[in-house]
């Protein structure tokens, strides 16, 4: 699997950005198919930063009502938490 499909994209929300100044964590979209191994390996080259440790989660889709009758369903995906070493840092455009 190519190292630019394995993270989608970051999650920025509250939560994530209070992670980020406390503890030096980071969230991401992930690949459903990738394992931390895979996770830790793509954000180490793709952001040139030291690892610490990886959570996963695999969050599921939640039901939609689509119409009167019919009911629909939102993609089940898969949420990496990162962990940098002291002193390690990624530029996201979180200041909005």
């Amino acid at each position: 699997m190519d190292i630019r499909n394995i993270i989608k994209r970051p999650i920025v929300t509250e939560k994530a950005v209070l992670m980020k100044e406390k503890s030096n964590k980071y969230t991401f979209v992930v690949d459903k198919s990738a394992n931390k191994f895979q996770i830790k390996y793509a954000v180490e080259t793709l952001f040139n930063v030291k690892v610490k440790s990886v959570h996963t989660s695999n969050c599921v889709g939640k039901s939609l009502k689509v119409g009167r009758y019919a009911a629909g369903y939102r993609s089940d995906w898969k949420k990496a938490i990162v962990k940098l070493g002291k002193g390690q840092e990624i530029q996201l455009a979180d200041k909005v």
